[in-house]
């Protein structure tokens, strides 16, 4: 496993995270596919044992009960220091006012529910999920100051937002001394790289992580493109985000893939590990071959030609994932 630093801090981190929103109680939430706790324990447990030590996971992922299981799985598996836990904050937690958003009533009140169904007194990188227009952000930057403060996280990060909405976050804790992001988790693969004309420069310039959410384009890029999966079936928020002329560009990994012998996803996601600005993307699994994929990548190096191949069919796209 290779590890890399998170952006401009100290925090070593491998070069895959899992991403888990592949587990959680199945009929808690819309994930319909999610793996319940004595199947996403060997999952686990086959990333540990591959070095990985990166696990990102989400309030609201299967109504919390992700947490759950990530944190009771890693609590028995592994030593709560060895191990990098990230979560989100943002999203709806239950009906009515203050029920979700990133107020600083919101995050004080997520942090603890989070903490407590991790099994943690702290989490790694604590992550707002989303951007909040209805909450200033001064009131959030604090708050989550405050919670790095108090000890319940080691690192904030972001996720999908314009570029000049995190630049004001950054402009903001940094003219309050307060602290700053560390991260960006964005969407970015080879079916949508909108994210490289603004967002990526600006985390490049200013020593930020990226941790690219859906690098395999929801499956679409480990399969051919008239196949489904059980989840694309049931992933009505995937099917916005990629459009039919995209279908080239899955071709074109397959034909890569064919020729090197391989799998497909493992081109994939070479592909996105080879550039610059990517610090480590977040895989999901269900599978185990879906780990063994994401870690040979890490050994794979496409050529110059062929990663011209896979980007060339590229069109632009109406920004989706914010």
């Amino acid at each position: 496993m290779q590890y890399v630093k998170l952006g401009s801090t100290g925090l070593d981190v491998s070069r895959i995270c899992v991403g888990c929103m592949s587990f959680g109680v199945p009929d808690r939430g819309t994930h319909e596919w999610t793996l319940d706790e004595e199947a996403s324990r060997p999952l686990i447990r086959q990333a540990l044992d591959a070095g990985i030590n990166f696990f990102d996971t989400a309030n609201v992922y299967s109504d919390g009960t992700s947490e759950e299981i990530v944190g009771r799985v890693l609590a028995d598996l592994a030593r709560r220091e060895e191990v990098v836990i990230a979560t989100k904050v943002n999203g709806a937690m239950h009906q009515g006012p203050n029920g979700r958003g990133l107020s600083r009533k919101a995050i004080m009140t997520e942090i603890d529910n989070s903490l407590r169904r991790l099994g943690t007194d702290y989490v790694d990188l604590y992550q707002i999920h989303r951007w909040d227009p209805a909450t200033p952000v001064e009131e959030t930057m604090e708050a989550l100051h405050d919670v790095v403060k108090a000890g319940k996280a080691r690192y904030i990060g972001a996720s999908s937002m314009y570029a000049w909405q995190f630049s004001k976050a950054q402009y903001t804790a940094r003219l309050n001394g307060w602290t700053r992001f560390a991260s960006m988790q964005n969407h970015y693969n080879l079916l949508y790289r909108e994210e490289e004309r603004e967002m990526l420069p600006l985390c490049a310039d200013q020593g930020v992580a990226v941790l690219p959410w859906s690098p395999l384009a929801r499956g679409r890029l480990t399969r051919e493109w008239a196949t489904d999966s059980e989840r694309s079936r049931t992933d009505e928020y995937g099917k916005k985000l990629y459009q039919e002329g995209d279908r080239v560009i899955v071709d074109t990994v397959g034909r890569i893939a064919a020729e090197r012998g391989g799998p497909r996803a493992q081109v994939a996601l070479a592909w996105l590990l080879r550039q610059d600005s990517v610090t480590a993307p977040i895989v999901g699994a269900t599978k185990a071959r879906h780990l063994d994929d994401a870690v040979a990548a890490l050994s794979l190096e496409l050529s110059d030609t062929e990663a011209e191949q896979l980007e060339e069919p590229y069109t632009p796209h109406a920004i989706s994932g914010h």
